[in-house]
């Protein structure tokens, strides 16, 4: 990566982190993939329960497959006959891997989720969540985050996932209802009442959509 392109997000992850500070929440700077995955494994005990929800970012810097690995309780719902009680049984995890459709340059982060378990999870529910952002994902403000999350991350998922809504033909969001639609239920997380809940590591790379 280009010096001058990562001097700048050194700035700007500072910035974020400081944010991040001030919102109660814990933020922290990755140079690379690696540190990346090194610093999650830090925040995640071993024994530890962990859920996740369609978290791209944290299979692209190998933390998935560590932890499947590892001495950790993966919740895999994907392996379960029974999603709605795999769900529910997250819930109660040790910790819950996100990542984020898009964050403000202040710590604000924005999510969409079609079925709503991992906004919800986000919101309450496993007693630890570490996100993993790249920082591609960092925007100006929550007009612009939202805006990105709804234009950028939201068509791209709908693609991933087979669906037939406008923006998968478009490439943006044309504010649908179709019975298709994965934005169903937008988080904004500005604040955390729970000290030592929500973690962020930000990464020097493009990560997730």
């Amino acid at each position: 990566m280009n010096e001058n392109i990562v001097k700048r997000n050194e700035l700007l992850a500072e910035q974020v982190i400081k944010g991040l500070k001030s919102r109660n929440m814990t933020g922290y700077y990755a140079a690379t993939k690696e540190e990346a995955l090194q610093k999650a494994l830090e925040l995640i005990p071993e024994g530890s329960s962990i859920a996740m929800g369609g978290a791209m970012s944290a299979h692209e810097i190998g933390l998935v497959d560590a932890l499947k690995a590892g001495d950790y309780r993966f919740l895999d719902r994907d392996a379960e006959e029974d999603k709605r009680a795999a769900m529910l049984k997250s819930y109660d995890a040790d910790v819950f891997l996100s990542s984020a459709n898009a964050m403000t340059e202040d710590g604000v982060m924005i999510n969409i989720d079609g079925n709503s378990n991992r906004v919800s999870m986000i919101a309450q529910g496993p007693k630890k969540v570490v996100f993993i952002v790249g920082m591609n994902k960092v925007c100006k403000d929550v007009d612009s985050a939202m805006k990105r999350a709804r234009n950028v991350a939201a068509p791209i998922n709908a693609q991933r996932f087979g669906l037939n809504t406008p923006c998968v033909k478009l490439g943006q969001c044309l504010d649908c209802i179709s019975p298709d639609t994965i934005c169903c239920q937008f988080l904004i997380t500005r604040y955390s009442r729970h000290v030592d809940r929500i973690h962020v590591i930000l990464v020097n790379d493009s990560l997730g959509f």
